[in-house]
């Protein structure tokens, strides 16, 4: 549920793909793929020796262009592997997120950050499509446009950090999860276009008394003009490919999981007072902490489907709450069900809270 989908800017350095290296093997291949967690994670990008070609990443390559030819566009962005999804500024193409490459850098992915963005068949689509946006952007130079800057805006609007999104504004589409188009104009134009493209699409029944179909029937009207017509931008550039990436996968995780890291707060004290009980009756009693601990991994699930928060957010404010529960020495003073109950509602609301008080990160 991650939401890694950024548009590099273009102060980002751009450098020319280096040719292929030579094939290593299955043996060499195997090496890393049957390491420990430990000891993979300290293999180099470089060095693992990742290709789209033969894994499902190809075929679900292969179905976005088929989406774009059966519209009449006449593009197809190339693809590569690196550390997140990304399309750059200014050049018509899609990075991919080295571990949908490989079942072993799968499990690695989800044991880091409790979760594989672009797993499935949907949720990869669902991203190609918009990465796919910010491609086709680039390749036309659409957002020199007038209309384009009057409704979505201009792309030269710095990138913020944080972003609080407002849940229940109709003037976004909505395709990503965490209302991804309220982030930047770039990303509003890329949100509603995969929303156009997207097979089956009932746009038009599902955004008709939204302002968001303005931008719609735009996108629409500007696809039709784009038909059979060849992009301006053919630049086959890739930006940090993963065989010229040095960096070790643990280097990766650090910064990743600090990026996303969740200031430490004792606001949940007070709640969890509420929740819980400290008095000596209930010593005997199971502990919150444990009782969280056992818990842990429905709440998070639930709670992640239910705002569209990062599981790995979800996990921290848990691990919270669970310290504060131990240190107050609070006990399970009521029946298991409504205590779940009361729990799985205190955590969506604080979840919920962080994201709406503007600590919502665009993602790296």
């Amino acid at each position: 549920m991650s939401h890694n989908h950024v548009h590099k800017p273009a102060s980002k350095s751009v450098a020319k793909a280096p040719a292929a290296p030579p094939a290593r093997g299955s043996q060499a291949r195997s090496a890393w793929a049957s390491l420990r967690d430990e000891q993979l994670l300290d293999v180099r990008f470089c060095d693992l020796g990742l290709k789209i070609e033969g894994t499902a990443i190809e075929f679900r390559i292969a179905r976005l262009y088929e989406e774009l030819a059966s519209r009449r566009l006449r593009f197809q962005p190339h693809c590569w592997l690196s550390e997140e999804w990304f399309s750059p500024d200014g050049v018509p193409g899609i990075a991919i997120p080295f571990y949908l490459a490989h079942p072993r850098l799968m499990r690695l992915e989800r044991t880091m950050m409790l979760e594989v963005e672009g797993a499935t068949h949907d949720q990869c689509m669902k991203s190609l499509r918009h990465e796919a946006g910010h491609a086709l952007d680039s390749a036309y130079r659409l957002f020199l446009r007038k209309e384009y800057r009057s409704l979505f805006g201009r792309n030269s609007v710095p990138y913020p950090t944080f972003y609080q999104p407002k849940p229940f504004s109709r003037s976004f589409v909505l395709h990503l999860d965490l209302w991804y188009a309220q982030s930047h104009p770039v990303e509003d134009f890329a949100e509603t276009f995969a929303v156009w493209l997207r097979p089956l699409s009932r746009w038009r029944t599902q955004y008709s008394e939204w302002p968001a179909m303005k931008k719609l029937v735009y996108v629409d009207r500007l696809m039709a003009s784009l038909r059979d017509v060849p992009p301006k931008v053919r630049s086959r550039e890739q930006v940090e490919p993963l065989r010229t990436n040095r960096k070790t996968l643990r280097e990766h995780y650090q910064a990743k999981r600090q990026f996303y890291a969740v200031e430490s707060q004792h606001f949940y004290d007070r709640e969890l007072r509420r929740l819980f009980s400290d008095q000596p009756e209930f010593a005997g009693n199971l502990s919150a902490a444990a009782f969280l601990r056992r818990l842990r991994p429905e709440l998070r699930q639930v709670v992640a489907h239910w705002t569209g928060q990062y599981q790995y957010i979800i996990n921290q404010v848990l691990d919270q709450m669970i310290v504060r529960c131990r240190d107050m020495k609070l006990r399970v003073h009521r029946p298991l069900p409504e205590a779940e109950r009361d729990v799985l509602v205190m955590l969506t609301v604080q979840t919920m809270n962080y994201l709406h008080g503007g600590h919502h990160r665009l993602a790296l």
